[in-house]
């Protein structure tokens, strides 16, 4: 199949674009840059040239292809909602375009601030009431208009040598601080898996996923954020304490409400659906390596 991505040059998109190549698809990636151009071209991928902004673009990149993977999103958590916003009208321009023909749309979403109705949220939760899922919504609505559409849940962590997500935020932070931090007892689970795993995983959704599916890209269901701190802690020779919740905005700052969250989750109905089973390293074990020492020393 002719699979077209956004999102395609990013850490987790550039691993899927590769994924898909080895798996014999041909790949049509969007690229905002001159630079993004040359490395999707370099990996073997066609180019379209665009952004989530332009609509046009997504439009025609859906419309000459055999299913999409919507990987792009603004990362930009100072304007949460309007990122979402673009994000949604995305999801519909897309789905617009793949109306009617039953072609596959897998769109991105996350693990975070479920209503877990068990020790593990899973496939099946839904998202706490203050934290709707506009991405979920956007594209369920489309199930209905002739669109093999499915949703991937990323978790908080998504590792692997590159990222620039959550966790070298906390390098981050903890090289500024002179302490690696965890907040209360520290006993709160981040769900996490490697990027190659979840490259897998969005190749065999476009592939088998059936209609109105959702799955969870998870490996390690919860792994105790004072763990992190510690690896974190003796990568960079500093203590490992704990910041109470009243003191967690003031140092973690813009991560303050995600480095408490309580979000072990579960992958099982996923692995079942599609046989999707994760094989790389886990969060602790990769953050063991070093390379997350090496980029927050850069």
């Amino acid at each position: 199949m002719r699979i077209f991505v956004t999102g395609a040059t990013g850490f987790i998109g550039s691993a899927t674009v590769s994924e898909l190549i080895e798996a014999g698809h041909q790949v049509l990636g969007l690229a905002r840059s001159d630079k993004g151009a040359a490395s999707l071209a370099a990996a073997g991928a066609q180019v379209l040239r665009g952004s989530l902004e332009d609509l046009d673009s997504l439009r025609s990149g859906a419309a000459n292809s055999d299913g999409v993977i919507h990987l792009a999103f603004i990362h930009d958590f100072s304007n949460y909602a309007a990122s979402a916003e673009t994000d949604r009208r995305a999801i519909e321009t897309l789905g617009a375009a793949l109306a009617g023909s039953d072609r596959p749309l897998v769109i991105t979403s996350g693990t975070l601030l479920l209503q877990r109705k068990g020790s593990l949220a899973n496939e099946n939760d839904e998202a706490v009431p203050n934290f709707p899922r506009k991405s979920e919504d956007a594209a369920f609505a489309l199930a209905s208009q002739g669109v093999r559409v499915s949703v991937v849940r990323l978790p908080p962590s998504v590792h692997d040598d590159g990222d620039h997500g959550f966790v070298p935020s906390l390098f981050a932070i903890a090289r500024e601080k002179g302490v690696s931090a965890y907040v209360g007892d520290g006993l709160n689970h981040w769900p996490a898996v490697h990027r190659l795993d979840s490259a897998h995983l969005f190749r065999l959704a476009v592939d088998n996923a059936p209609a109105g599916s959702t799955l969870h890209a998870v490996a390690d269901e919860g792994v105790p954020i004072r763990d992190v701190a510690g690896v974190i802690g003796r990568h960079l020779n500093v203590p490992v304490v704990s910041i109470s919740a009243a003191d967690a905005g003031e140092h973690f700052t813009w991560m303050a409400g995600f480095i408490g969250a309580d979000s072990p989750a579960s992958s099982t109905l996923t692995r079942e659906l599609l046989g999707w089973q994760p094989t790389q390293p886990g969060l602790l074990e990769d953050l063991d390596k070093g390379h997350y020492f090496d980029q927050s020393s850069a």
